[in-house]
C-alpha cells in the first residue's frame, strides 16, 4: 500500500483501474481475516488491481493489529483507517472511507487533493462494501466487475448471500482447553443454532428467488457485498447535498442507499453468480432484534415523508407488508375459531382445508431443496410444515411488534438494540413468553372444560352460531387468496434459477 501515500513523480506515473474495498470493523479480531482471507481468494479482472480499506471503529480489542496481520498474510495491499468518537457506527465509518479518497466537503480548511490523491480517485472504478463477518467465494469479485461494467447505468451489483452452518457441537472434545471460547466464537454450534440457521438461510434463498425471476432488480444492496460505481455514489452525494453517500437517517441505510439510486436512474440488481457467505443470528434474540431493525427501518422509509425517496419496489414492499399482514390475521382467526367451536361443540371438518396445507407443504419443500448446501432433516422438517411454521411465527410477532411501535411512535434504535443483543448486553424473554403462553392455554382449556355444560347448552351454540359462520366464511376468502399465492410463487419456482 505504500504507493497510496508516495506523492513522487507524480506527473509521470501511470496508474491501473482498481476496485477499492471498504470494511468497517468494530471489534471485529475474531472475523476480520477470515474476511479477509476470502479477498486474497479473488480472481481479478486483467490490469484491474485490489485495494483494501479495514476501519476500525471505535474499535476496542486487536481489531486493527489482525488485519495488518491478516494484509501481510494473504499479499492484500491494505490501509487500516481508524475512528474515534464516531457517532454514527457502520455509515460514519463508510464515509470516512470515501472521505480518505474522495475529500471532505464539510473540511472548515477546504482542503484541495493532491495531484497524486486525484488521480488516485481518477482510478478507482469500483467500491465493494463488505461487512467484516462476511466472506466472498472464489470468483466472486470478478462475477461482480462483470455484472457492473456490462452496462454503463448500473450503479450498484449486489452478490447473493448464503449463511455459514456452524459445524457440529460434538467435533470439539470437552477436554479441549478452548472449548467455551470456540463455542462464543459461533463457528460450532449444537442442533437448534444449526437448525434455526437453515431457516435463515431458506428465508434468504425464497427472497433471492423471487428477485432473480423478476429480473434480478433489487430494493436493497445488501452491505454484506455489494461492488458500487463511483460515480453512482457521488451523484448520491452530489444530489443530495451529503458529504458522503450513506446516510445515519435510517436504521437500513443500505436500503435508503439503493432506493437513492433507483430515484437517480441507476440500475441496482444481484448478481446472478457471485456468492457471499455470511453469519446467521445463532439465536432467537439476535435474530429477532436484527429483524427488528431490518423491518422497522423498513417500514419508516415507506411511511416518513420527511425522507424524500421512493424506489420502483414500493408495490412490492407494500404487498409484502401486507402478506405478512394476512398470514398473521388467517392464523389468529383459525386458532380463535377452532377454540370457540370446540369448546361449544360446533366444529366440523371439511377435506378442503388439506389444500392449502399440502401447497404450502410442496412450496417448502422445493424452497428447501434450492437452498444452497441444505440438508435431508431440513426437507423433512420443511416438508411437515415444522419448521416453516414456527419461522413464521417468530416473523409475525416481530412484524406486528413493528407496526405496534410504528403506530405508538415509539422510536427505538435498530442498531443499538442488535449490538447489544450480539455482544450479550441483553437477554430473550423466550422463555417467559413460553410460560406465559402455557399459563394462558391451560387457562382456556380448564376453564371450557370447567363450563362445559353452559358453553354446549343450545342457547349458547344458536347465538354463537352466525358469528362462527361469518368468521369461517371470512377465514375461507382469505385461505382462497393465500392459496392462490402460493401457487404462484411455486410456479415461479419452476425455472433453473439458483438462491
Amino acid at each position: 500500500m505504500e504507493d497510496m501515500i508516495n506523492v513522487s513523480g507524480v506527473k509521470k506515473t501511470y496508474m491501473k483501474p482498481r476496485i477499492v474495498v471498504f470494511i468497517p470493523a468494530h471489534n471485529e479480531e475474531k472475523s476480520i481475516r477470515d474476511c479477509l482471507a476470502g479477498l486474497g481468494d479473488q480472481s481479478l479482472p486483467k490490469d484491474v488491481e485490489l485495494d483494501v480499506f479495514v476501519i476500525a471503529d471505535n474499535c476496542t480489542d486487536r481489531t486493527a493489529e489482525k488485519a495488518e496481520e491478516a494484509g501481510a498474510e494473504f499479499n492484500l495491499r491494505l490501509l487500516v483507517l481508524t475512528t474515534q468518537n464516531n457517532k454514527q457506527r457502520k455509515v460514519g465509518a463508510l464515509n470516512a472511507a470515501w472521505k480518505s479518497i474522495y475529500g471532505d466537503t464539510l473540511d472548515l480548511y477546504n482542503k484541495q487533493l493532491t495531484p497524486y490523491q486525484e488521480m488516485y480517485k481518477q482510478s478507482v472504478k469500483g467500491i465493494l462494501g463488505m461487512d467484516a463477518d462476511s466472506r466472498l467465494a472464489p470468483n466472486a469479485l470478478i462475477h461482480l466487475w462483470d455484472g457492473l461494467m456490462s452496462a454503463r447505468n448500473i450503479g450498484g451489483v449486489m452478490a447473493k448471500y448464503t449463511m455459514r452452518m456452524p459445524k457440529k457441537k460434538g467435533l470439539i472434545s470437552k477436554n479441549d482447553p478452548h472449548y467455551e471460547e470456540k463455542i462464543a466464537s459461533g463457528e460450532y454450534g449444537g442442533p437448534i443454532s444449526r437448525w434455526w440457521t437453515h431457516q435463515q438461510k431458506q428465508d434468504m434463498a425464497s427472497w433471492l428467488l423471487d428477485l432473480q425471476y423478476h429480473g434480478g432488480s433489487t430494493y436493497v444492496l445488501g452491505g454484506q457485498a455489494t461492488l458500487f460505481r463511483p460515480e453512482a455514489l457521488q451523484d448520491i452525494v452530489d444530489k443530495n447535498k451529503l458529504d458522503g453517500p450513506w446516510q445515519n437517517d435510517s436504521d437500513v441505510e443500505d436500503m435508503l442507499l439503493t432506493w437513492q439510486l433507483q430515484k437517480a436512474n441507476w440500475k441496482t440488481l444481484i448478481s446472478p453468480k457471485a456468492r457471499c457467505f455470511v453469519d446467521a443470528m445463532r439465536t432467537y434474540h439476535t435474530y429477532r432484534q436484527q429483524r427488528n431493525k431490518w423491518r422497522s427501518g423498513t417500514v419508516e422509509l415507506l411511511t416518513n415523508s420527511d425522507i424524500d425517496v421512493k424506489t420502483k419496489h414500493k408495490g412490492k414492499l407494500w404487498r409484502s407488508q401486507i402478506k405478512t399482514f394476512m398470514d398473521l390475521a388467517v392464523r389468529v382467526l383459525f386458532v380463535l375459531l377452532l377454540t370457540i367451536s370446540i369448546a361449544t361443540d360446533q366444529f366440523y371438518w371439511s377435506w378442503i382445508w388439506i389444500i392449502p396445507i399440502a401447497l404450502a407443504s410442496l412450496l417448502n419443500i422445493i424452497l428447501a431443496i434450492k437452498t444452497p448446501m441444505h440438508r435431508p432433516i431440513d426437507v423433512i422438517l420443511a416438508g411437515l410444515l415444522i419448521s416453516p411454521e414456527i419461522y413464521l411465527w417468530v416473523n409475525l410477532i416481530t412484524f406486528s411488534q413493528v407496526w405496534l411501535e410504528k403506530l405508538s411512535a415509539n422510536k427505538k434504535d435498530g442498531w443499538a438494540n442488535q449490538y447489544e443483543a450480539e455482544s450479550g448486553k441483553t437477554r430473550s424473554k423466550l422463555i417467559e413468553g413460553i410460560l406465559a403462553g402455557t399459563i394462558f392455554i391451560m387457562t382456556i382449556i380448564f376453564l371450557c372444560y370447567k363450563y362445559r355444560e353452559y358453553l354446549t347448552s343450545t342457547s349458547v351454540q344458536t347465538a354463537i352460531q352466525p358469528y362462527l359462520l361469518t368468521g369461517w366464511v371470512i377465514l375461507t376468502y382469505l385461505t382462497i387468496f393465500a392459496s392462490l399465492a402460493m401457487l404462484y410463487q411455486i410456479w415461479t419456482l419452476r425455472g433453473r434459477s439458483k438462491a
